[in-house]
């Protein structure tokens, strides 16, 4: 007979959970209890949002379940916002909160909430355990879940008397299960569309960088010449230094980009769904849309694709690579002329000497400092675009950004998700302050878990990105402005090594030092975002519609 919080372990230890991110409360000692027998280790951290980005993050980069934890009530409302990441970012994570007896309690209503319910709309599963009996069918079903295409979070209650419970059962092994491949007559339309076409173009999206298509993606490209569009969650799938890489669809509209996706006839979509940021608008009677993923199209106003390849992405590529045929109609010429004109706007302010930094320099300067394989975090806000659009990916889930619930506060936490699952990269957190500040109190965490880690903390002392919009709307300048700490102190207050650039030629060198040398490094950088609104709205339209 095992304890029910014992099975628990047991369960996820058969699922070969790695590491269990939270902080516990009285509701869960007897899981706390459990767990410090286990080989699953215990992320204690200091709050729970951070807890679940971590276990979301990890579960991006595995292909596994995340597992966070928390008690009830306030805990449990603080993974909220992380059940929403790992949801609409497609992340295989699962929370699990406590509760307080169901059967027996002398508390009233203290701290209860309807957990279950409040879960049901940001999961794909949610379920209060009510016996120690069906503990491990409800822990394979809810991993099942939470990595069956599209992946995300999901949700166990643990109540305190069932966690106490006796039980004889024991867990339950993974099946093998293998994804569905597209049916032959869907490949062969789709091919036939593309040999028809006059300048096809793919658009690689979030999907295809989940399963690692990269390979056959590029293969396909090799063999027929078709230039690439990258969604901001599809960036490095294929190696954006490839010479038919058009571009990142950062964004909303006006860019090269969307120029280069206007001149097609046809548009490939691979791996993409309507919770990105759309890339491309359809129009009735406008250009027409192959959609490939592992699932169907969810239809939108402005997405309504005349071609479905339903099935395993990575399969459905090579299948189209294997029976397409290069034609001698394909004329890429309009699209590759885009193409040269944004690689010269995206090189355009790559050595400003301006102090505080400008985002282009910035970029740059990360880009030349950073390995193939160097993992840049970023929190969101007006330097995700940067990022976006000019810093290059050389490979799959380098540039980890969120563009689907786009949260603040993720930046720092998955920087450390990612140097649990890659102990020896190069790894950059990129936050801005306000970003930062929302999950500071982290640092503590990587300093006690003696993390290798930079965190550069872009520094304009307010709300960046909505000033920009604030400025693009014709509003007047209000309501953003904030203080900060000195951060130098504010890393050394928690044991970080804290850095103030002082120079945009001294970013560079500054951050090449930081890799070298163990510890968590904070890097204060000052940058000048004044020129967002003529560079990303209006320099950028008028020259791409002047191609």
């Amino acid at each position: 007979m095992l304890k029910a919080a014992e099975l628990v372990v047991k369960c996820l230890e058969n699922e070969g959970v790695e590491y269990v991110f939270g902080i516990p409360g009285e509701e869960n000692l007897d899981l706390l209890d459990s767990l410090s027998r286990s080989s699953i280790k215990l992320i204690l951290t200091r709050h729970e949002q951070p807890a679940g980005f971590m276990a979301a993050t990890y579960g991006r980069l595995t292909g596994k379940t995340g597992v966070c934890l928390s008690t009830l009530g306030p805990g449990a409302t603080n993974l909220v916002t992380a059940g929403a990441y790992a949801y609409l970012g497609g992340m295989p994570m699962m929370m699990i909160t406590g509760q307080k007896p169901i059967k027996k309690s002398k508390q009233g209503r203290f701290q209860i909430l309807d957990v279950c319910g409040m879960m049901a709309p940001l999961t794909k599963y949610t379920h209060q355990l009510a016996s120690a009996d069906n503990i491990p069918s409800r822990i394979r079903e809810a991993i099942r879940l939470a990595e069956e295409e599209k992946p995300g979070s999901v949700h166990l209650e643990l109540p305190e008397d069932i966690a106490a419970e006796f039980t004889d059962s024991t867990p339950i092994a993974p099946s093998l299960s293998r994804r569905p491949v597209a049916e032959q007559k869907a490949i062969e339309a789709a091919v036939a569309k593309l040999q028809a076409a006059r300048s096809p173009v793919l658009v690689i999206g979030a999907g295809a960088n989940r399963k690692m298509t990269a390979r056959v993606l590029r293969q396909l490209i090799e063999k027929t010449g078709i230039p690439f569009v990258t969604t901001q969650m599809g960036k490095g799938v294929v190696d954006e230094r490839h010479p038919r890489f058009l571009g990142n669809a950062a964004l909303s509209a006006g860019d090269f980009v969307h120029r280069a996706l206007e001149s097609a006839d046809l548009i490939v979509n691979i791996g993409h769904d309507v919770i990105e940021k759309p890339p491309f608008f359809m129009v009735r009677g406008g250009t027409e849309v192959v959609h490939i993923s592992f699932r169907s199209a969810e239809v939108d106003p402005v997405y309504f694709p005349q071609i479905e390849v339903v099935g395993d992405i990575a399969n459905a590529i090579w299948e189209i690579k294997e029976k397409i045929e290069v034609q001698d109609t394909w004329d890429f010429s309009r699209m590759l002329t885009i193409r040269e004109a944004n690689e010269a706007h995206v090189a355009l302010g790559a050595d400003d000497g301006r102090f505080p930094v400008y985002p282009q320099r910035l970029v740059a300067d990360l880009r030349s400092v950073l390995p193939s394989d160097g993992i840049v975090a970023l929190d969101n806000g007006v330097y995700k675009l940067w990022f976006a659009r000019n810093y290059k990916a050389y490979m799959p889930n380098t540039v980890l950004l969120d563009n689907a619930l786009a949260t603040m506060g993720a930046g720092l936490p998955s920087a450390m998700a990612a140097r649990l699952v890659y102990p020896d990269t190069p790894i950059v957190s990129v936050c801005g302050d306000g970003g930062f500040m929302m999950n500071s109190q982290e640092l503590e965490t990587a300093v006690r878990l003696k993390m290798n880690l930079v965190v550069i903390v872009l520094r304009d002392d307010g709300y960046g990105m909505i000033r920009w919009k604030q400025q693009q709307m014709g509003f007047q300048d209000f309501g953003l402005d904030y203080g900060n700490p000195d951060f130098v102190k504010y890393a050394q207050s928690y044991g970080a090594f804290g850095h103030r650039v002082e120079s945009a030629e001294a970013f560079a060198p500054l951050v090449t030092q930081c890799l070298q040398t163990p510890g968590v490094h904070v890097i204060d950088c000052p940058v000048d975002y004044s020129e967002n609104d003529q560079i990303l709205h209006r320099d950028i339209q008028a020259l791409s519609a002047a191609v």
